[in-house]
This record gives C-alpha cells, sequence and structure tokens, in this order.
C-alpha cells in the first residue's frame, strides 16, 4: 500500500509542480479578474475529477454529481452566515439553524458527512442498474436535489441567493485542494480498485467471471466522488460569498461533463486537458457572446454562444474522437512513449577520419 502511495505521488507530481507554478504565477502577476478565472479553473477541475473518478473507472454516465456539490454548498452556507443576517434570510430556518454559526471548517466537516451519507445512500440505487437507465437515475437525482433547493424555502430562501457567507478561500487554497484531488483521483485509478472497475466497463460478464465485485467497486467509487465533487461546493460558497439554487443545475452539469468528455474520462491528465481546454474556450465564448469590438470591428451580441460552444464540444467530440483527446493515457505514459521513440531512432552515422578503421 505504501508503495501504491509512493508510486502515486511520483506519477501525480509533474501535473501538481506544473499547477502550482501557474497558479503562483497567476497570483504575483494577474489582475483580480485573471484571478478569479484561475480559481474558477481550479474549482471546475475539482468537480471534473470528482466525476472522473465515478464515470472514468465505471463507464457508468452520470448527470447527478453536481447535486452533491449544491449540497455541501447550501450546508456550508447556512452553518456559516452569520446568526443576525440568517434572522433576516431565513428566520423560520427548522431545527434551530436561524440562531446557529459555526466556523467554517466545522461546517466544511459537517457537509462532507452529510454528502458522504447521501452518497453511500444514493449509491445503492445506482450500483443496481447500468445503461441508460442509470443515466435517468442520475439525471433524476440532479432534479430532486434542484427541487429540493428551490421549494424549501424556509431553509435555502427558493430561488433567492444566500449571502454572508465568510470569504475564507483563495487561490492559494483552491492550489492545495486541486492538488490533492489529483493525487486522490490517480490512487483511486491505479488502485486494484480502480482496475478491476474499469475492467467490468469493458466487459461486464467476463469481470463477473473472474470474480470481480462490480456492484461494490461502483459502490466505493460512487461515494467517494460524491465526497470529491462536495470539496467543489465548498469552494464554490467559501471564494464568492453568495450561492443560489441555479449554480448546481444544468449549466455546472454540462460544462462539467464537456471538462470530462473532452479531455478524456478514463485519464486523470485527460480531464486536466480538458478542463483547461474549456475553461479558455468558455471564456473566449463568453467574451463573443458580449459583441467586443475587435480591431475596430464591433461585433453584434450573440447570446447562448456560450452553451452552444459546449454542446458543440460535447457532440464534436463524442462523433471525432469518443475516448477525449488522451484517451486512457496519463502525462508520464506520453512522457515514457516520447523517450523509447526516443531510444529507438537510429543515430547518424559519424564519418570515419582518415587514418581511422
Amino acid at each position: 500500500m505504501t508503495a501504491h502511495i509512493l508510486a502515486t505521488a511520483r506519477r501525480s507530481a509533474l501535473p501538481i509542480g506544473v499547477l502550482a507554478l501557474l497558479a503562483l504565477a497567476v497570483g504575483l502577476f494577474a489582475e483580480a479578474y485573471q484571478v478569479r478565472l484561475a480559481y474558477a479553473f481550479l474549482m471546475n477541475l475539482v468537480l471534473a475529477l470528482g466525476v472522473q473518478i465515478f464515470m472514468g473507472n465505471s463507464g457508468v454516465i452520470s448527470f447527478g454529481h453536481i447535486s452533491f456539490m449544491g449540497v455541501a454548498g447550501y450546508v456550508t452556507a447556512i452553518l456559516t452566515i452569520p446568526a443576525a443576517l440568517k434572522m433576516s434570510l431565513i428566520p423560520d430556518a427548522p431545527f434551530g439553524l436561524a440562531q446557529a454559526t459555526v466556523p467554517v471548517v466545522v461546517a466544511a466537516g459537517i457537509a462532507f458527512a452529510i454528502v458522504l451519507v447521501l452518497g453511500w445512500l444514493t449509491g445503492y440505487l445506482i450500483i443496481r442498474v447500468s445503461g441508460s437507465t442509470a443515466e435517468i437515475l442520475t439525471l433524476a437525482l440532479l432534479v430532486i436535489a434542484y427541487v429540493i433547493f428551490t421549494a424549501w424555502i424556509d431553509l435555502t430562501r427558493g430561488q433567492r441567493s444566500l449571502y454572508g457567507i465568510p470569504v475564507v478561500s483563495s487561490l492559494a487554497t483552491g492550489t492545495v485542494i486541486a492538488a490533492l484531488v489529483i493525487f486522490v483521483a490517480k490512487l483511486f485509478r491505479d488502485s486494484p480498485a480502480g482496475l478491476q472497475l474499469r475492467a467490468s466497463s469493458e466487459d461486464m460478464l467476463a469481470a463477473r467471471a473472474m470474480g470481480v465485485p462490480i456492484a461494490r467497486l461502483r459502490h466505493l467509487a460512487w461515494t467517494l466522488s460524491a465526497v470529491v465533487v462536495a470539496l467543489g461546493g465548498v469552494m464554490h460558497a467559501t471564494y464568492l460569498g453568495v450561492i443560489g439554487p441555479n449554480s448546481f443545475y444544468f449549466n455546472q452539469t454540462f460544462l462539467t461533463m464537456a471538462m470530462v468528455i473532452l479531455g478524456g474520462a478514463r485519464s486523470v491528465s485527460g480531464v486536466i486537458v480538458g478542463t483547461l481546454a474549456i475553461s479558455l474556450g468558455n471564456e473566449i465564448a463568453r467574451t463573443i457572446e458580449n459583441g467586443p469590438e475587435i480591431l475596430g470591428l464591433q461585433l453584434p451580441e450573440m447570446f447562448g454562444l456560450t452553451g452552444f460552444f459546449l454542446g458543440a464540444v460535447i457532440v464534436g467530440t463524442m462523433i471525432l474522437r469518443r475516448d477525449g483527446i488522451l484517451g486512457d493515457l496519463e502525462f508520464e505514459d506520453l512522457i515514457a512513449a516520447r523517450r523509447r521513440r526516443r531510444a529507438k531512432a537510429p543515430k547518424p552515422l559519424v564519418p570515419l577520419r582518415e587514418g581511422q578503421s
């Protein structure tokens, strides 16, 4: 076990190191707007890797993980907003929550515990089905969570936002969390559980014949991924200081799915690449959507361009490269392959000098 952890740490060193250097550069030289974009990238990376832990290893598409982000975000918000402010926002909150306030760390721990229980319980439903049935179940989970967020007005304030959440997250904390999640995702992917789960996604009958406990492994992956996605919910709430139900619905779901699908769901490195590509592309699309002036030419406003971009990425990837940019390859696989090609490359012939034999 220790050897596996150390090996995973070595394999995670490259992406984590690059991530840390980029975050340092942004923190030192970038403007406030660019820092917010970098933090959004880190948060989306955590969400995408959380989805990858289940979807990339089990082969089951999930539309429901953002509901866990919402649960963690709301729990953190409700427990950390000052009591005086909560008395005006949600004075009728049940269980005496309008008067209760705890530190952010405690609230985050409670949020993770609640998501752990919810992930464990909902996992019992997900592991019993597969294919389109499982996908519909995960979609139903997302819709149910959204209905609760909007309908339980006494606790969540319904469609209106909850504000006054302590802003304690920064680019540094986001980088640390993202690095930790990269390590956890790689650790699970390369573990016996991850290897067996991916094998079952390729041939379920053969995996069962070999004694692979598919249901138990799916349950483990689902629960772990739910807790990782909950990290993204806490990051969201404690950086913006305000949350609303629309932040945890279809827009965030399809944004996260596009990141996972584009880079390659079966690869942690692929998800990193996909998240970076979608983050940059999404920001470019959002800028063009607002009708900017480029080289003296005033472009018209193109409402919905961002959504079109995400849809085009998902459809185009599924048609042209179903396994994503990297497929099931990791950065270390690409580096090793390059070294092998260099080693096999024929060395140039050096002509003998006069007198040499």
